[in-house]
């Protein structure tokens, strides 16, 4: 295994504002060149996350590849995972699932649509079948690659190409993409004949758990299909929220109190 990379507050705020005008290709080299084995791309291989790994194959074709299966993703998205692995066939995927005894766990104590009755009932759920696993991923690496946007919601407005992932012990969070736009993202996507999920031809704009997204409305922002059924809840399963930015991934631990497995 590589020798660790570590930076601090001071130094990783000076990479920030050096790579704050660079193209995406040009972060993601920089964090490939940084961190070796030791990084890798984080994607549920939406739109976003699909031009990062398309940039990180171009620039190393084995680029560790990591995504979470919740275990209630739609089967359009298990069919895309197929597809998007025999394309990047020296990729290394690593697909990571939930604690099954938490799953059970919760199940038993909650219901399997608990999501559905309250947010915070939402937010653990998605701790238990998302964060967690993801969490546990992530504590091998010393930073990981998003396809995270300024303009996606409120909560990620101020995110930096690159900064210091305090709720994940410190390692650098890579977003390349923070100062694309959305037709920025689709121009790369087309002119380079990259795979695009199925479900964007049906009206879906943000996809994740089957139960939990659906195709948006006319006039609708993009993460209005997700959760549409919660008023005044933010948009966010506890993957990308910051302690600065409201910290619902810690919220959710409060909300789980003791091990789910207990």
């Amino acid at each position: 295994m590589s020798e660790r990379v570590i930076f601090d507050d001071l130094e990783i705020g000076e990479i920030a504002m050096e790579l704050d005008d660079h193209d995406p290709i040009e972060v993601i080299a920089w964090a490939l060149r940084t961190f070796g084995d030791r990084v890798a791309v984080v994607t549920a291989l939406q739109a976003e996350g699909m031009a990062i790994l398309d940039m990180a194959v171009s620039l190393r074709p084995d680029v560790r590849v990591i995504t979470v299966d919740t275990g209630r993703l739609p089967s359009a998205t298990y069919d895309f995972i197929d597809h998007v692995r025999e394309r990047y066939a020296q990729a290394r995927f690593e697909i990571i699932f939930p604690d099954h005894r938490e799953v059970e766990q919760l199940v038993q104590r909650h219901g399997l649509n608990l999501f559905r009755r309250s947010v915070p009932l939402r937010l653990l759920c998605c701790q238990v079948r998302k964060v967690r696993p993801l969490v546990r991923a992530l504590a091998g690496l010393d930073a990981w690659i998003t396809g995270l946007r300024r303009e996606q919601w409120a909560s990620r407005a101020n995110i930096r190409k690159v900064e210091l992932d305090h709720d994940h012990d410190g390692i650098v969070k890579v977003n390349p993409l923070a100062d694309w736009t959305k037709e920025e993202v689709w121009a790369y996507l087309e002119e380079n004949d990259v795979p695009v999920h199925p479900l964007y031809a049906q009206g879906y704009t943000s996809i994740g758990c089957d139960p939990c997204t659906r195709p948006i409305g006319p006039g609708e922002e993009d993460r209005a299909g997700r959760w549409w059924w919660e008023q005044g809840a933010p948009k966010e399963c506890g993957i990308h929220c910051p302690i600065e930015t409201g910290g619902f991934e810690h919220e959710a631990h409060a909300i789980l109190g003791q091990s789910a497995t207990e």
